[in-house]
């Protein structure tokens, strides 16, 4: 009887994948457009302190010295802190991300930062830190050789140059997982996708193509950015059953019309779904120039002396004299028919030659107009 149930599973999977490979080419798998619930990264940070740098340290920092006296106690010595030098030594900070059902005795990769006045960390060796989560408990260990892409140089004049960044270090596999994180995915009888981008129609579309492929009610859409897919009973059939369930393919909803405009960068996006509907468009520029001389003259001294007037000279007296004109380019006008759309915009505003902030000031007046169909998202 189990070989019987075993030759049925197989013959489903083989349905399944067949199924899966006749799928649309051009549709998205679920692993790219979702992530389960409860299947995530952990973020660690734990302190620690680098040694054997070349004179690059910290210095004498209360911090990094109280620390130095700290980790030589625990090995029996004592010391005081005016007895430590910190030169050749740095307070850093290290992070890491846990990766869902990483097991003790694995290893991750690390980056270690300058907490103090450490100029670089080129050439020195991370002692034992301990890595914790946000429940403060210990999941890994962290040690080893930095390697740091930057590079900084300083003279005896004070003139210095510096190369990416020497402060910042990471430690390939660096650090050995000591605890796993237990996660909801072994245990739990159902599973929720989660949309990466959140759309109804999109949530939709999901679970009826997972419905297509395992069959009626597996799957249920819960809101906009989550679907509950109902997992199988056998414990042991829930990894083949993922494998199989995020190279399901589907084609996303097209996303909300929307022009993202970077504030910083001057840079524009115009979603494909864009309209506008019958408008008028001016677009002009008035230049004007300003132009200040200064006139100098010499004031003349009339004296009377009798029947005679003796002229002398005076006092230079300057006089402003300001021009003031302006250049009006003619105003150029271009109409939006009905249905007008990304292409026709563009051609437009580059016929006019529009600059990238007459480019924003034109789409926030349609859309104050009522003419562009569209959201307008400043970043």
């Amino acid at each position: 009887m189990l070989k019987l149930v075993k030759q049925i599973i197989s013959l489903t999977l083989f349905i399944c994948i067949a199924f899966l490979s006749m799928s649309n080419a051009y549709a998205d798998r679920l692993k790219d457009l979702t992530s389960i619930s409860g299947v995530r990264d952990n973020p660690l940070v734990g302190y620690g302190i680098v040694v054997g740098l070349a004179g690059s340290g910290d210095g004498n920092s209360g911090l990094l010295l109280q620390s130095m006296q700290a980790m030589v106690s625990q090995f029996g010595l004592v010391t005081n802190a005016s007895g430590l030098s910190g030169k050749n030594a740095a307070a850093v900070m290290v992070t890491a991300e846990l990766p869902a059902f990483t097991k003790p005795g694995q290893a991750i990769d690390i980056t270690v930062s300058t907490l103090g006045a450490a100029k670089s960390l080129r050439g020195g060796t991370l002692l034992m830190t301990p890595l914790k989560g946000a429940d403060g408990e210990t999941y890994a260990i962290a040690q080893g050789n930095l390697v740091v892409g930057g590079l900084g140089v300083e003279g005896g004049d004070g003139s210095s140059i510096i190369v990416n960044i020497p402060t910042v270090g990471r430690v390939p596999k660096g650090a050995t997982v000591e605890k796993m994180v237990e996660t909801p995915f072994l245990n739990s009888d159902i599973l929720i996708l989660n949309l990466n981008q959140s759309d109804f129609s999109t949530a939709s579309r999901v679970s009826e193509a997972i419905n297509d492929v395992f069959g009626p009610e597996v799957s249920v859409p819960l809101d906009s950015s989550s679907i509950r897919v109902r997992a199988p009973i056998d414990k042991s059939q829930k990894v083949t059953f993922m494998s199989l369930l995020e190279n399901v393919q589907v084609e996303p909803a097209n996303p909300a019309a929307k022009v993202v405009v970077n504030a910083r960068t001057g840079t524009i996006v115009i979603g494909g779904d864009v309209r506008v509907t019958p408008a008028v468009v001016t677009h002009g520029s008035l230049t004007v120039r300003v132009k200040e001389d200064i006139n100098t003259t010499q004031a003349q001294n009339i004296v009377a002396a009798g029947q005679n007037a003796i002229v002398a000279g005076g006092d230079i007296v300057q006089t402003p004299d300001s021009d003031v004109g302006f250049v009006a380019e003619t105003a150029r006008a271009f109409v939006f028919d009905t249905g007008v759309e990304l292409s026709d915009i563009v051609d437009a505003v580059n016929n006019v030659g529009a600059s990238a902030a007459d480019l924003v000031s034109i789409l926030d007046a349609l859309r104050q107009a009522g003419a562009l169909r569209a959201e307008i998202v400043v970043i």
